[in-house]
């Protein structure tokens, strides 16, 4: 998962951001199911994938804030 810049993220609609965010969250789900059949090369993607996860509804979140002002 390369980590993109909050910048780029500002950018986005809060669709794309929905729909990344749905995507983080299956591969999320996939990284946790392969760690516990010891299965996962390097078990920091959970937590890189976690932060990510928290960027994205951090900027949906400031949007709908901007929205309801």
């Amino acid at each position: 998962m390369p980590r993109v810049k909050v910048t780029a993220i500002r950018e986005q609609s809060a669709e794309e951001l929905k729909l990344r965010i749905a995507e983080l969250r299956e591969e999320l789900f996939n990284l946790r199911f392969r760690n516990s059949m010891k299965q996962l090369d390097n078990p920091l993607k959970i937590r890189g994938g976690r932060r990510e996860i928290a960027r994205l509804l951090t900027v949906l979140a400031e949007k709908d804030r901007e929205k309801k002002a």
